[in-house]
């Protein structure tokens, strides 16, 4: 882990480029619907792409304290471009550093840090989201190596990646396989209308008779899901933390500076005691978002087990938040709000998305209530 002043230099650059290279095009981005390649290669000769991955492969080495404020960095500027990072870096860099064997490591993750392969992780289907256990992709065991069927959906990336973790099941057992694009049998068809994030190349990923080198298996067989799935959705979790806290700050940027420019009866907004409520609200649940995610790094840093709890409890609020001050900034705005000139409908859009991806808040709800129950327990405490 580097020293907390490089750290800092690390994320004002980030600041820098992200105020040159990323803002003034936004707007353009999205139109196009799609994140210019040459970006993408810019990031990478910045290293952004490989934050945390440690330096001995290649990576800054962030810490993630320092990892989580550079996210916020880029999901304020575009969380089209964040995404990147939580896809490409913490579900499948992060997961091949975490479970990958060393000749794995060596051949594929310095194609991932210089930016020459971009990467998605195959997990959801048309038929299976939260319930990851029941994924329907099939594998089967020949003897030179591993075939898969089945069809993904929804996966960020997916018709502009080069490679995938792709989990697939065998018996009700799954298994993490890595698929290069260039297999026989692997097809991307790009997902079309919908709300928000066009611009990551959301696809379908059809996979006919797909023969995977038995040296292609990311973790151990069989346990695809009791280790690589859980702990890369842990990893994506706390990315999308960071993410909410991001929208969230950026739409309470713009609300304070619209209500202080705009004049309605010859006041400005930032005059009228309910618009001030409203900024109140929103400075005290962003305070409270950013306070669960660096709390959640602390306890990342110190490998503490209680951090993947800490992380599920950040991305869950920091997620609400988000919709909430995003809601209000777009209120505010009037009907400036839903144009296209003002960053608040695709903040609110964007937000939403959040409650949705890396666990849906419900599923969220279930796994803090089930933690609650235990920890908060009294036993021989009134009835």
């Amino acid at each position: 882990m580097i020293e907390a002043d490089i750290e800092q230099e690390i994320i004002h650059e980030a600041e820098l480029f992200a105020t040159r290279e990323i803002r003034p095009y936004a707007q353009q981005i999205q139109e196009q619907q799609a994140i210019p390649r040459t970006l993408i290669r810019a990031m990478a000769e910045k290293g952004y792409l490989a934050a945390s991955i440690p330096a001995e492969y290649g990576g800054m080495g962030l810490g993630p304290k320092a990892y989580g404020l550079l996210t916020e960095v880029f999901g304020k500027a575009l969380p089209a471009v964040r995404s990147l990072l939580t896809v490409h870096t913490s579900l499948v860099s992060e997961t091949l550093v975490r479970f990958g064997t060393p000749e794995q490591k060596s051949s594929w993750l310095p194609k991932l840090v210089k930016g020459e392969w971009i990467a998605a992780f195959g997990l959801t289907e048309p038929e299976v989201g939260s319930d990851a256990k029941s994924v329907k992709t099939e594998w089967r065991e020949e003897s030179d190596c591993y075939v898969l069927n089945g069809k993904k959906k929804w996966i960020t990336f997916g018709h502009l990646a080069d490679v995938f973790i792709i989990i697939a099941s065998n018996q009700g057992r799954s298994t993490a396989f890595w698929v290069e694009r260039q297999f026989e049998g692997v097809q991307t068809q790009p997902i079309e209308g919908v709300m928000v994030a066009g611009e990551t190349g959301i696809a379908e990923i059809d996979l006919h008779e797909v023969r995977v080198p038995k040296n292609h298996i990311i973790g151990r067989l069989n346990e695809g899901f009791e280790y690589i799935v859980t702990g890369a959705l842990d990893q994506g979790r706390y990315s999308i933390a960071w993410a909410g806290l991001a929208i969230a700050q950026e739409a309470l940027d713009a609300m304070v500076t619209y209500s202080r420019k705009r004049k309605q009866f010859d006041q400005k907004l930032s005059h009228f005691q309910l618009i001030r409520g409203m900024i109140g609200d929103a400075v005290t649940k962003v305070h409270a978002a950013r306070a669960l995610c660096l709390r959640a790094a602390e306890l990342r840093e110190a490998k503490d087990p209680q951090a993947a709890m800490e992380t599920t409890i950040a991305k869950y609020f920091t997620s609400k938040v988000a919709v909430e001050v995003a809601s209000d900034a777009l209120q505010v705005h009037g009907a400036n709000g839903i144009s296209n000139q003002y960053p608040v409908a695709r903040l609110y859009k964007e937000a939403k998305i959040l409650e949705i991806i890396e666990g849906s808040s419900q599923m969220q709800q279930e796994m803090i209530s089930h933690y609650g129950l235990k920890a908060y327990y009294k036993r021989g405490g009134s009835v």
